[in-house]
């Protein structure tokens, strides 16, 4: 299945999924919700516009401009756009996706957003409370796309209530390229006001760009000493996923780079993994592997536990495994030090496979 359905057995849904909801009761919200809608300017070239204090337009990657009167400030976001938006200097005001762990910590995928400050209106796959986000008067909703014109985490059975209370937009993060997409969500911060020349932004550019030079210098390193084979995998209960680095922002980027990634014989309809059982565990030779970190999946910890194939494996064996953030914030600041991290990891180790 593509990445933007998950199956009930797929690891792309951070959480175990759940029954979709039929959300009931948003008629009464939509009515009110039509007025909430920004009012665009049906005149211009559906460029990106981000004047202070006239009217706001931008280009999505479905190809569709989003506009309103003016900039637009009270954002609902899924809550990797929100921390892709809040590293180039936007704040959102709502958010939906994996938010917060049961004990009310933030989900790795919130990073910087300081999730006690903004409104959750869905914490998990199936889950948008229309009525929430009617209620906190959006001007603008923002999510990612794996396959466009597809809104991650917007239940697509309930886009025809959703996406008329506000304008929005969609970046297209998977099967691109992980420059791009993080310039995407550059250009839409800028046009949301925020400032592309200060410290932090120009600093956490230089740093992803540091970081891109010293793993295109350890993959060239490893492979004068025999090569490093790197796997890309998420783990549940009943299977192994073997991501596929042609279908992944990230793993594109660092192939690039001269990484040396297995590629799956074959993938899942709309590609990105192929599935195996464990037994199968062992199929691809690798001698590092990358586990998917996301909430839902197991780790290395407990697959060594409970998986005797995963244990065996020579780069488990060897403790040569290091955590994947496949779906990291699309920013500057949120992919330096996973490529810093990944640099090292390759650096430091032996081919065992």
């Amino acid at each position: 299945m593509p990445r933007s359905r998950p199956s009930p057995r797929s690891p792309l849904a951070p959480l175990p999924p759940l029954s979709r909801r039929a959300f009931l009761g948003a008629g009464a919200t939509l009515g009110a919700g039509g007025m909430l809608a920004a009012c665009g300017d049906d005149k211009g070239d559906g460029g990106n516009s981000s004047q202070q204090g006239g009217p706001w337009a931008f280009k999505d990657d479905r190809g569709e401009t989003a506009r309103a009167g003016s900039r637009p400030r009270r954002i609902v976001a899924y809550i990797g756009a929100a921390a892709a938006l809040h590293d180039f200097g936007i704040e959102c005001t709502g958010v939906f996706g994996p938010t917060k762990l049961k004990n009310g910590d933030p989900d790795v995928q919130a990073a910087g957003v300081d999730v006690d400050k903004v409104t959750v209106i869905g914490n998990a796959w199936g889950q948008f409370s229309i009525e929430k986000y009617a209620g906190l008067r959006p001007e603008l909703l923002v999510s990612t796309m794996n396959v466009s014109p597809t809104l991650w985490y917007v239940p697509e059975e309930s886009t025809d209530k959703i996406l008329p209370i506000a304008p929005s937009v969609g970046i297209l993060t998977g099967k691109t390229t992980l420059t791009k997409a993080i310039g995407r969500f550059a250009e839409l911060a800028e046009s949301l006001g925020a400032d592309p020349r200060a410290t932090k932004v120009t600093a956490a550019k230089k740093r992803f760009e540091d970081a891109s030079e010293r793993l295109r210098k350890a993959a060239g390193a490893a492979k004068s000493r025999g090569g490093v084979k790197v796997l890309a995998m998420a783990a549940q209960a009943d299977r192994m996923y073997v991501g596929d680095p042609r279908d992944f922002t990230d793993l594109r980027h660092y192939s690039d780079l001269g990484v040396e990634f297995v590629t799956p014989t074959g993938t899942a309809k709309g590609g990105f993994f192929q599935d195996l059982s464990w037994e199968n565990a062992d199929r691809y030779e690798a001698d590092l592997i990358l586990v998917d970190k996301r909430t839902g999946n197991l780790q290395p910890a407990e697959l060594r536990k409970s998986k005797p194939t995963w244990a065996r494996l020579p780069a488990a064996e060897s403790d040569q495994v290091i955590p994947w953030f496949n779906e990291a914030r699309f920013s500057h600041a949120g992919y330096a030090p996973l490529i810093e991290r990944l640099a090292k990891a390759i650096e430091d180790s032996k081919k065992v496979a």
